[in-house]
Protein backbone atom coordinates (compact mmCIF):
# COMPACT_ATOMS: atom_id res chain seq x y z
CA UNK A 1 0.00 0.00 0.00
CA UNK A 2 1.47 3.43 -0.99
CA UNK A 3 0.70 6.77 0.67
CA UNK A 4 0.84 10.30 -0.97
CA UNK A 5 3.92 12.39 -0.16
CA UNK A 6 1.81 15.31 -0.44
CA UNK A 7 -1.27 14.88 1.92
CA UNK A 8 -0.58 11.25 3.43
CA UNK A 9 -3.79 10.17 2.06
CA UNK A 10 -3.83 6.09 0.28
CA UNK A 11 -3.17 6.07 -3.51
CA UNK A 12 -5.73 4.00 -5.50
CA UNK A 13 -5.93 2.92 -8.68
CA UNK A 14 -7.94 4.48 -11.27
CA UNK A 15 -7.19 4.03 -15.48
CA UNK A 16 -4.47 1.44 -14.78
CA UNK A 17 -2.13 4.48 -12.89
CA UNK A 18 -2.23 5.47 -8.92
CA UNK A 19 -3.68 8.69 -7.95
CA UNK A 20 -4.55 10.29 -4.91
CA UNK A 21 -7.99 10.70 -4.47
CA UNK A 22 -7.59 13.74 -2.03
CA UNK A 23 -4.88 16.05 -4.17
CA UNK A 24 -4.65 14.30 -7.23
CA UNK A 25 -1.44 13.50 -6.70
CA UNK A 26 -0.19 10.78 -9.94
CA UNK A 27 2.95 8.51 -8.70
CA UNK A 28 5.73 8.44 -11.24
CA UNK A 29 6.39 4.69 -10.81
CA UNK A 30 3.78 1.54 -10.63
CA UNK A 31 2.96 1.46 -7.02
CA UNK A 32 3.06 -2.00 -5.62
CA UNK A 33 0.07 -3.35 -3.55
CA UNK A 34 0.54 -6.15 -1.02
CA UNK A 35 -1.44 -7.02 2.40
CA UNK A 36 -0.13 -8.86 5.20
CA UNK A 37 -1.61 -10.64 8.27
CA UNK A 38 -0.16 -12.10 11.54
CA UNK A 39 -2.17 -14.53 13.42
CA UNK A 40 -1.31 -14.76 17.07
CA UNK A 41 -2.17 -17.60 19.09
CA UNK A 42 -6.09 -17.57 20.03
CA UNK A 43 -6.52 -17.50 24.05
CA UNK A 44 -8.44 -21.12 25.19
CA UNK A 45 -12.16 -20.18 25.73
CA UNK A 46 -12.67 -20.92 29.81
CA UNK A 47 -14.55 -23.41 31.51
CA UNK A 48 -17.05 -22.79 34.13
CA UNK A 49 -17.20 -25.58 36.55
CA UNK A 50 -19.86 -26.59 38.86
CA UNK A 51 -18.27 -24.89 42.08
CA UNK A 52 -17.64 -21.41 40.41
CA UNK A 53 -21.43 -21.23 39.29
CA UNK A 54 -23.16 -21.11 42.88
CA UNK A 55 -23.09 -17.17 43.17
CA UNK A 56 -26.50 -16.71 44.36
CA UNK A 57 -27.52 -15.29 47.37
CA UNK A 58 -26.91 -17.17 50.80
CA UNK A 59 -30.30 -17.56 53.09
CA UNK A 60 -31.51 -19.23 56.38
CA UNK A 61 -33.17 -22.54 54.98
CA UNK A 62 -33.55 -26.27 56.74
CA UNK A 63 -32.58 -28.34 54.06
CA UNK A 64 -35.06 -31.59 53.78
CA UNK A 65 -32.02 -33.76 52.70
CA UNK A 66 -29.64 -33.17 55.62
CA UNK A 67 -31.19 -30.27 57.41
CA UNK A 68 -28.43 -28.48 57.22
CA UNK A 69 -29.60 -24.41 57.77
CA UNK A 70 -28.36 -22.69 54.74
CA UNK A 71 -29.17 -22.45 51.05
CA UNK A 72 -28.74 -20.52 47.72
CA UNK A 73 -31.88 -18.93 46.57
CA UNK A 74 -33.03 -17.64 43.56
CA UNK A 75 -36.53 -17.31 41.69
CA UNK A 76 -38.03 -18.56 38.34
CA UNK A 77 -41.25 -17.29 37.08
CA UNK A 78 -42.46 -20.79 36.22
CA UNK A 79 -46.34 -20.52 35.38
CA UNK A 80 -48.47 -17.70 34.19
CA UNK A 81 -46.80 -14.23 33.91
CA UNK A 82 -50.23 -12.99 36.49
CA UNK A 83 -48.65 -15.83 39.07
CA UNK A 84 -46.31 -15.78 42.12
CA UNK A 85 -42.89 -16.49 41.23
CA UNK A 86 -41.40 -19.89 42.47
CA UNK A 87 -38.98 -20.14 44.83
CA UNK A 88 -35.94 -22.20 44.30
CA UNK A 89 -33.41 -23.51 46.97
CA UNK A 90 -29.87 -25.40 47.15
CA UNK A 91 -28.03 -27.07 50.16
CA UNK A 92 -24.88 -25.05 50.46
CA UNK A 93 -23.55 -28.72 52.12
CA UNK A 94 -24.94 -31.14 50.22
CA UNK A 95 -25.95 -29.51 47.04
CA UNK A 96 -29.96 -30.87 46.97
CA UNK A 97 -32.25 -28.66 45.02
CA UNK A 98 -35.75 -28.16 46.20
CA UNK A 99 -38.39 -25.04 44.97
CA UNK A 100 -41.31 -23.14 47.35
CA UNK A 101 -44.42 -22.25 45.53
CA UNK A 102 -45.92 -19.06 47.41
Amino acid sequence: MEFCPKCGCVLVEKNKSFICARCNYKAKSKVKIEASEKIGVRPEIGVITDKETDVFPIINAVCPKCQHKEAYFWTSQTRAGDEAETRFFRCTKCKNTWREYH
